[in-house]
């Protein structure tokens, strides 16, 4: 399977950086049938950033409202999958880098099955020429 590229939503928040802070939200997001692309978290400034990339955009903020996380505004990331083998997203990184585009951040993982997944982030007045050079739907 070829290596596709999307641009998605999503949603940022500060919370403590304490144990089970994660599991509690994730765990209230679940209860509310929210399903999510990718979920990832990181200290910051002595807190903890948490990044939702929800499946359903409209039933993620919905479930937000009720729960009452205070997430960012909407934001755009992109979203990676394909095959997994050596260098699987370094063709990502070096058409960025050939079109003098900073990636800001990348997550990867193997997936099992021979499949890979990536999100990455470039800075908001980059988002539309990264889409074009990396042909992202």
């Amino acid at each position: 399977m070829a290596t596709t590229v999307r641009k998605t939503a999503y949603f940022s928040m500060q919370t403590p950086n304490r144990a089970g802070q994660g599991a509690r939200m994730l765990n209230a997001l679940a209860a509310h049938k929210v399903n999510l692309l990718a979920f990832t978290g990181f200290p910051n400034a002595g807190r903890a950033q948490v990044d939702f990339i929800p499946y359903d955009i409209s039933k993620f903020t919905r479930a937000a409202r009720k729960l009452g996380l205070k997430v960012s505004k909407r934001k755009t990331v992109f979203l990676a999958q394909g095959t997994d083998k050596a260098g699987a997203v370094a063709g990502i990184c070096g058409k960025l880098a050939r079109a003098g585009i900073n990636m800001v951040a990348m997550d990867a993982v193997a997936a099992g099955k021979g499949r890979f997944g990536a999100i990455f982030w470039v800075k908001a007045r980059d988002v539309g020429r990264a889409s074009r050079v990396l042909r992202a739907r």
